[in-house]
């Protein structure tokens, strides 16, 4: 399913008549001739640092109101010219009110974060199975003597240890970690997770963190989910795995004017294939 048909910028003309053509975002875009952009399932910005892969990622995401998780601060010369982009939308009944409202984007710093969170939230959980396991031992082995109304918080507890494992009580008392994954297993999960049938999504870089082994698996749960679950995405990425999938359209950021090219047209593709055809004997 094609949700987002297409996506306009200001051309230079009205870049000089509305916009400061030294600032950003127009900066970036003044001398790319890329006024209009349409979209297939799966859309492919490409191109070198400062080539406007991100940019074009949070103009499309804004001017959409796209939920997001990571904030991202936004200059005067920024709104001005997202005021003057435009979109245009699949023409279908279950689109008269919008997009899915499931559809989002997706920035490498989510993913980050995630990992992150998950390491900080099992460090403390740890810290917490250490302090009950060591409450544990403490009333499980305990000459305790109940006197009076004042001791029935810790005869409960004494009574609890003697009843539970070590194992059950910590668990019960403190909770469980999460279970433990590589970064790119992390990643990867996280995708198979936030990604739902019928929406749209902007993806921002999501092979980092991902080994080439992953990046492989990410480009096939992102095909499946576009040709079998009505899933559109729009990704900014350098993955020659992201490249190759099938279908995609890959706007190549790196020329001026912007072109549509094939992924094996590009750049860091031929640089791969040269790099290991002249290593070839090793193999």
């Amino acid at each position: 399913m094609v949700y987002l048909k297409s996506f306009s910028l200001p051309n230079q003309y009205h870049i000089d008549m509305n916009l400061l053509p030294s600032a950003y975002p127009s900066s970036v875009f003044y001398f790319k001739e890329l006024t209009l952009i349409t979209f297939e399932r799966i859309t492919i910005f490409y191109g070198g640092n400062g080539s406007g892969k991100s940019t074009l990622l949070n103009l499309i995401s804004d001017k959409l109101g796209l939920q997001r998780i990571t904030t991202v601060d936004r200059s005067k010369e920024f709104h001005n010219f997202l005021h003057l982009c435009k979109y245009g939308l699949e023409e279908e009944e279950e689109l008269r009110n919008g997009l899915p409202e499931g559809s989002k984007i997706i920035s490498s710093e989510d993913i980050m974060d995630h990992i992150l969170n998950q390491r900080i939230n099992n460090k403390a959980t740890g810290i917490s199975q250490e302090k009950s396991f060591e409450e544990y031992m403490k009333y499980k082995f305990s000459d305790f003597h109940y006197r009076n109304l004042e001791d029935y918080e810790n005869l409960k507890k004494v009574n609890t240890t003697r009843r539970l494992t070590a194992t059950k009580y910590v668990n019960t008392n403190a909770g469980t970690k999460s279970r433990e994954f590589s970064n790119g297993e992390n990643a990867l999960n996280y995708f198979d997770r936030e990604l739902k049938e019928g929406n749209l999504y902007i993806l921002d870089e999501p092979e980092n963190s991902l080994s080439p082994r992953y990046q492989f698996e990410l480009t096939k749960l992102l095909t499946d989910m576009a040709r079998f679950f009505n899933c559109q995405f729009i990704i900014a990425t350098h993955s020659p795995f992201i490249l190759s999938a099938e279908g995609a359209r890959i706007y190549n950021l790196d020329e001026e004017p912007v072109e549509i090219r094939r992924w094996e047209e590009l750049e860091s593709i031929r640089f791969y294939h040269d790099f290991f055809k002249e290593r070839d004997k090793y193999f």
